[in-house]
């Protein structure tokens, strides 16, 4: 080999063009070394994706640190060897292995299916594309050790992923990540049989697809609130799976639950790993992505428009406003809101329900807290934890065992747990009950989503969010920014107000401080790799600035707490704008750190 490359490159360059067996990939690991392109060579292969709770995502491309059919190979070996370490059941209980629509996670699916069924362990390989939740649904159902969803969810085209639910039907949490990282260093050769084998061939592979849709189908069926007021309903409805998975499996939940008038938008109703008609495939970006929707809708002359992401865990929800003559695209926390209020309205209006002592909801700890707000006044359980379903779903659980009812989850970057069929988020059943909510509304209130979101707000308090977030390419600007804000006024000192406005309380969940514990020790878990500071005002407001995990960000989170009395919600508006323009200067100083704001 070239003299240009390290000992260690020239170790990753052989394994690579030993193991891997896939033309495409191998040929362009081959073409870098033939025109000895070290740099580009050391960025595929020196860096690997790292096993987390979230799994691995990535680009699809050749090399160590991106998705491909060595990786995943690498992966599930990983993965399967852990299991077995779990216990000898995992070989009876098997694995469940969903794919969505992108490109290579059929083949993906496949090749992760041969490494399990390689070490015998049963596997239970979807036949089609599926939501994300019903792998998590299916692994719970089929009493599975895990289960294996290949998604990059909404990223874009290029990527793809490799999410992993325990035997639970929820997300994996550590210490399960690190074993299975260090199972996966242990089994980076592929085994005999993997490359070439194809799983419907065992008979220890078999297709869950009817029965898990049967199942969870009638499970959405047995809690329709009032099919005779659906039956009668006159809402017409706009659905897009915005290329993904989703529209066989919403299309269902609509004939299930008797909706009469649904339109589907049918440039994005089929598959479509390219994602042609939008830029990003995520509907939380709003009304771009739902340009499309709008048109269906308007030619339809529907109300509502219904939009999953393309493995269809999250749900966005937009309503036509008459009197304004345009579309209101909710935020993640305003539909959190209404499906908070729709879950406790329903289990108070049914008989035998646990009592409201015994009943939960759970939203993160940068969401709204309105959820907080309705429990003060309703007398149900209010629980905080950090971002990302895998501490919302255990949680749930968690609180399952001890007898308890958790009704409703969520966090406001559009992910909802509607009960605990899934203890996931579900962009299918959180869609449906959205529109189950809005023909009550019809019917019994003769008012719309938006209105009964403003009678909530009276009832519980305003409350009022703004978020976005700064690019920051340099970790090294990220550390000076946090360090400066943790030691603001001296050592270990944080702001004692922002502008005008008056902190109360201080929590960094990177230095693990809390300034309203006796001990200054925060409830929620500590995170030494990433940063998460939360200031909470004297009058009401809580501030959240806090890096990602995935992309160079500083994001911020703020929300304005009013109690019901203060109806001059125009002014609550003002203030928060003007808190958030005092942080920015502050707190990230744009201009000194050349950090840039997110671009509209």
């Amino acid at each position: 080999m070239s003299k240009n490359f390290s000992p260690e490159l020239e170790q990753r360059i052989a394994e690579w063009l030993q193991w891997d067996q896939n033309p495409k990939t191998l040929d362009e690991i081959k073409k870098l070394v033939d025109s000895k392109q070290t740099e580009k060579l050391s960025k595929l292969l020196l860096n690997r994706l790292e096993f987390g709770t979230a799994g691995i995502r990535g680009q699809m491309m050749a090399g160590f640190g991106a998705m491909n059919d060595l990786v995943l190979i690498q992966t599930s070996q990983g993965l399967a060897k852990y299991l077995l370490q779990i216990g000898d059941s995992s070989k009876d209980k098997g694995v469940v292995i969903g794919f969505d629509g992108r490109h290579n996670s059929l083949r993906f699916a496949q090749l992760s299916a041969n490494a399990f069924l390689s070490l015998g362990i049963k596997v239970h390989l979807f036949s089609a594309i599926v939501p994300t939740p019903f792998v998590a649904f299916a692994t719970k159902v089929l009493s599975a050790t895990a289960g294996v969803m290949v998604t990059a969810s909404h990223n874009p085209k290029d990527d793809n992923g490799y999410k992993v639910f325990f035997s639970n039907g929820a997300q994996i949490t550590s210490p399960h990540d690190k074993n299975i990282q260090k199972n996966i260093m242990e089994n980076l050769k592929p085994w005999d049989g993997v490359w070439v084998n194809n799983p419907r061939n065992s008979n220890k592979c078999s297709d869950p697809l009817e029965v898990i849709s049967k199942n969870y189908f009638s499970i959405i069926e047995s809690k329709i609130f009032n099919k005779r007021a659906i039956a009668e309903s006159t809402l017409r409805v706009t659905y897009t799976p915005i290329h993904g998975v989703g529209h066989v499996y919403l299309t269902e939940g609509l004939k299930v639950c008797g909706f009469k008038h649904y339109f589907p938008v049918e440039s994005q109703m089929k598959p479509d790993p390219d994602f042609s008609t939008v830029t990003f495939p995520n509907p939380e970006e709003g009304k771009g992505v739902l340009d499309e929707s709008f048109k269906t809708a308007a030619a339809s002359k529907s109300t509502i428009v219904i939009a999953n992401d393309p493995d269809s865990d999250r749900c966005a929800v937009a309503e036509y406003q008459p009197q304004e003559s345009k579309w209101r695209i909710f935020s993640g926390n305003e539909i959190g809101a209404l499906l908070g209020w729709w879950q406790w309205y329903k289990h108070k209006t049914q008989k035998g329900g646990a009592p409201a002592q015994d009943c939960y909801m759970i939203s993160s700890t940068v969401s709204s807290k309105i959820l907080q707000s309705m429990a003060k006044i309703e007398g149900f359980n209010w629980l905080e934890t950090l971002t990302g379903f895998k501490w919302m779903g255990n949680k749930a659980d968690e609180l399952s065992k001890q007898g308890k009812t958790t009704l409703f989850a969520f966090e406001e970057a559009i992910g909802f747990m509607v009960g605990t069929t899934v203890i996931d988020k579900d962009g299918i059943s959180a869609g449906l009950d959205v529109l189950q909510l809005a023909v009550y509304l019809e019917s019994e209130r003769k008012c719309n989503l938006s209105q009964h979101l403003n009678y909530i707000y009276t009832t519980y308090g305003y409350h009022f969010s703004l978020n976005s977030y700064y690019i920051c390419y340099d970790k090294d600007v990220i550390k000076s920014i946090f360090d400066r804000l943790a030691n603001f006024n001296g050592p270990k000192t944080y702001p004692s107000k922002i502008g005008s406005y008056e902190i109360a309380r201080v929590r960094d969940l990177n230095r693990g401080y809390d300034s309203s514990t006796p001990d200054n020790k925060p409830v929620l878990p500590t995170s030494s790799s990433s940063y998460m500071l939360t200031f909470y005002f004297k009058n009401g407001f809580v501030l959240t600035i806090r890096t990602s995990g995935t992309e160079p960000k500083i994001k911020y989170y703020s929300e304005a707490i009013a109690p019901p009395e203060n109806k001059n919600w125009s002014q609550i508006e003002q203030e928060l704008h003007d808190l958030i323009n005092q942080m920015i200067a502050v707190c990230l100083e744009p201009e000194k750190n050349g950090i840039k704001p997110k671009q509209d």
